[in-house]
């Protein structure tokens, strides 16, 4: 297992809305945090949040975690604060922080033959008081559920092998979905998050740190956050810790670092049908750009086959005839090119 990777994952979907753009306590849409996973005090709904997943072994064990924030008053500001629970087998564990009493419930069920299911249910058991932003400081926010497996694999839910996919069928999540976390092919932690995520999610490498808002627009958001006025800084900065280090953060980035939040391609291993090295002819498909027209027909030496974070794959080609070549081989615009692999043959 690749904790690394798992808790970059967890930390990323844990603080998700905790704060964003423009990062003030002023900025209207902060006035009030943006809150998910809410598990609430008894006598609201939902009370309870239940994960159920299938994992595959004779007699797999099976560890929990259970992370949330819980939020307090500070100077008419809501705060947060990281709790987390560790389980190391089912049963029923309670636990307490100030005003929250909760506990969490794991069961095990065998299906099939080295199939079983594993539920695992967290409820708020804290009385409920009058108003509704005392039962928020009362309540689980941004409850997330992570299980571990030893002697024993998880089984994606989303795409689950077709013996096992009546029973993946009969899984019942509430508030929430568990995903296999780590590197794929691995299958030994799954994270359940009341943000929708497919199996396998990861957090770009590129990525200097943590926006609150993982949705692969950083170089905006690190644009913006540099443009802001020197009082709007200040204010930000008074706003909370973790929004006076995203400042601090991104005041301290390099020309080289800002420059690999923009258009970041990835290196793949095999291309489809060529590698870096070989002779081409373009063929570019009709309705591009000009560039396009004045290439059509011309002959490139292939300098990578890369891939996107749509995993859609380009072949990165620079001019065989061209006199600044090698201004393409230091990666320089306007001497490197980019197609599709049906629009290359080789020489």
């Amino acid at each position: 297992m690749n904790l690394d990777a798992v808790d970059k994952i967890v930390n990323s979907v844990l603080y998700e809305g905790y704060m964003l753009y423009p990062y003030r306590r002023s900025s209207l849409k902060n006035q009030h945090r943006w809150n998910f996973g809410i598990v609430y005090p008894e006598g609201l709904e939902p009370s309870q949040m239940t994960t159920e997943c299938l994992v595959h072994g004779d007699d797999p064990l099976v560890s929990t975690q259970v992370r949330f924030l819980q939020l307090y008053e500070q100077d008419s500001w809501e705060q947060a604060v990281e709790r987390c629970i560790n389980c190391e087998d089912i049963g029923v564990y309670t636990f307490g922080f100030d005003d929250i009493q909760s506990e969490i419930e794991i069961s095990r069920k065998h299906i099939q033959n080295c199939l079983h299911k594993v539920c695992v249910q967290i409820r708020n058991r804290t009385p409920r008081h009058a108003g509704h932003e005392s039962d928020l400081l009362r309540s689980l926010v941004s409850t997330h559920t992570i299980l571990m497996v030893r002697n024993g694999e998880f089984v994606s839910l989303l795409d689950p092998p077709d013996d096992y996919r009546e029973a993946a069928g009969g899984c019942r999540n509430a508030q929430t979905w568990p995903v296999l976390v780590g590197k794929e092919p691995e299958r030994d932690c799954m994270l359940s998050s009341p943000i929708i995520l497919y199996d396998y999610p990861r957090v770009a490498e590129e990525s200097p740190g943590d926006l609150f808002d993982s949705t692969e627009i950083d170089e905006i958001l690190t644009l913006r956050i540099l443009t802001l006025t020197d009082a709007e800084k200040d204010e930000m900065r008074r706003s909370g810790g973790r929004e006076r280090r995203l400042l601090e953060r991104v005041e301290s980035l390099t020309p080289q670092q800002l420059l690999k939040l923009h258009g970041t391609m990835r290196n793949v291993r095999s291309g489809p049908g060529v590698k870096p090295g070989d002779r081409v002819r373009l063929r570019p498909k009709p309705g591009g750009d000009v560039f396009d027209v004045v290439l059509a027909g011309r002959v490139a030496i292939v300098e990578s086959v890369e891939q996107d974070f749509d995993n859609r794959t380009h072949i990165a080609v620079i001019i065989e005839d061209d006199p600044g070549k090698d201004l393409g081989l230091l990666r320089q615009p306007g001497h490197r090119f980019f197609f599709s692999a049906d629009e290359v043959e080789q020489v």
